[in-house]
């Protein structure tokens, strides 16, 4: 017999119930709680992202119109607008950050494959920008175009754990490049990227920084070949500048 469970219930049982009272024990959250503990806050926390609740009184409201399926879940009953408020102000916020990082290190392990074809030394990232097209007349604040409405998500994806580890999200008309410059990468680490994020100021400073980068050339690019190498799997090859006259390369 299948028992369908709810999505939020999937959500937290990625979350291990034993680890967070492990981390809350050593926090000491539950020190002062009167019959609202650390699990009943994030509980109710996380619904408030879920449902998108703008306010107290929507979580507490929310919460209550689901009383009756909240025991699965590790809650009794539905908190008070003023029991939830203090909870939020007093509450150590250490706990919600490991209790990310235990999530993340499940997430890493169930997403990364045991064998990977390629293997390089240095970190590998993915840098890149997708545009999601949004209705205008549900969502006037995303304008893009005069009849269509978009934001443009921003991510940087570790081949590591093919996981995301910086997302942004923007306008349709922002410029990724734009974000490119804000976004701190690890030295020593090779992000991939198309030829949107062309900008030379920036390749300078990732280079200083010892970040190694691979993206297309533009077709119009003024470059000069200072050296040329030969590789005896792919032919001959050229190391160019990005200054003086233009040249053509061979491949």
């Amino acid at each position: 017999m299948v028992h369908p469970t709810s999505l939020f219930s999937q959500i937290l049982s990625i979350i291990s119930t034993h680890e967070f009272a492990r981390t809350a024990k050593e926090l000491r959250s539950d020190r002062y709680a009167k019959g609202f503990s650390s699990w009943d806050q994030f509980v109710a926390m996380l619904f408030c992202q879920v449902a998108q609740s703008k306010s107290l009184r929507e979580i507490c409201d929310g919460l209550r119109c689901c009383l009756g399926k909240l025991n699965h879940l590790g809650v009794a009953t539905s908190p008070k607008r003023s029991t939830l408020s203090y909870a939020n102000a007093h509450r150590p916020w250490e706990l919600y950050e490991r209790t990310f990082y235990q999530v993340l290190k499940t997430c890493t392990g169930a997403a990364c494959p045991r064998k990977k074809k390629f293997r390089f030394r240095n970190k590998l990232l993915s840098l890149d920008a997708s545009v999601i097209d949004l209705c205008l007349a549900l969502f006037p604040w995303a304008t893009f175009r005069q009849t269509k409405g978009a934001v443009k998500l921003h991510l940087l994806l570790d081949h590591d754990g093919y996981l995301p580890t910086y997302v942004h999200i923007t306008d349709g008309t922002t410029h990724e490049v734009n974000i490119a410059r804000i976004v701190k990468l690890p030295a020593h680490s090779i992000v991939a990227m198309d030829r949107g994020y062309n900008d030379y100021e920036l390749y300078y400073a990732w280079t200083r920084g010892e970040i190694y980068f691979v993206t297309r050339q533009k077709e119009n690019a003024a470059y000069e070949v200072i050296e040329e190498r030969t590789c005896p799997r792919i032919g001959t090859f050229d190391q160019t500048s990005s200054s003086g006259s233009p040249a053509r390369s061979r491949n």
